[in-house]
């Protein structure tokens, strides 16, 4: 009989994070350790320039539960989620971007509802970003309700139970976040119990926003189509 994986795994998406990765990876571990839940925390470094690899590498040496994996090209957001599938071994799955903006306390509001939920999204009640960002995001919301009909709110973390990987077929390919969107409709559609709770956001610790940019913008919009007709 194979050993029984860890019961959370956390995947810390990390591209350029240098100045960020080490303090997110310590925050995530503190919460962990509190749960009293056996964990492993992977850092998937997505052909960071900077020293992110180096770094992780150093975070790996020192915490027990915790290795780091990198692709040798940036793969985007699509390419990370798939290799994060494929690479947790928990029960529970989760990710969480290495750029601090969510607090690790997510982990201790979300794990309790997985009791009554098979996946646990996150939405933010509160934004103060720019009037170009809100609009986008709203924009985003209407051109998913209008192809895929009414959807459970996300927008940030998810918690999962990982077997659903096994029940149910992703087609998306590319770099957005497209994949991500269709494990939630496909959920939603093969009733399994979903959960949808606010959560705050934070100021990044360095650097800029990766998503909100013409390129990344583009790449979800090309996947939202594609993904239209695979469902």
């Amino acid at each position: 009989m194979a050993p029984k994986g860890p019961c959370i795994s956390v995947v810390i998406m990390a591209y350029n994070e240098a100045n960020s990765l080490a303090g997110v990876v310590h925050e995530i571990h503190s919460s962990l350790e509190e749960m009293g839940r056996t964990y492993e925390i992977i850092i998937l470094d997505d052909g960071s320039t900077d020293s992110t690899a180096a770094i992780a590498d150093q975070l790996a040496a020192e915490y027990t539960h915790l290795h780091a994996v990198h692709h040798a090209v940036n793969l985007g957001l699509g390419g990370v989620y798939r290799h994060g599938f494929s690479e947790a071994q928990g029960e529970y799955l989760t990710f969480f971007p290495a750029d601090g903006q969510f607090p690790a306390d997510i982990l201790k509001l979300f794990f309790p509802l997985t009791a009554q939920a098979d996946l646990v999204l996150g939405y933010l009640h509160r934004q103060d970003s720019s009037l170009v960002a809100r609009f986008l995001s709203f924009s985003e919301k209407l051109l998913y309700y209008l192809l895929f009909g009414p959807l459970p709110p996300f927008k940030g973390i998810m918690l999962f139970r990982r077997s659903i990987l096994e029940e149910i077929e992703l087609k998306s390919q590319g770099r957005g976040w497209g994949v991500v969107m269709e494990l939630i409709i496909r959920a939603s559609r093969n009733k399994f119990r979903i959960i949808s709770i606010p959560t705050e956001i934070r100021p990044r610790l360095s650097g800029q926003s990766k998503v909100r940019n013409p390129t990344t913008i583009l790449a979800n919009l090309k996947q939202v189509i594609a993904l239209r007709f695979y469902l």
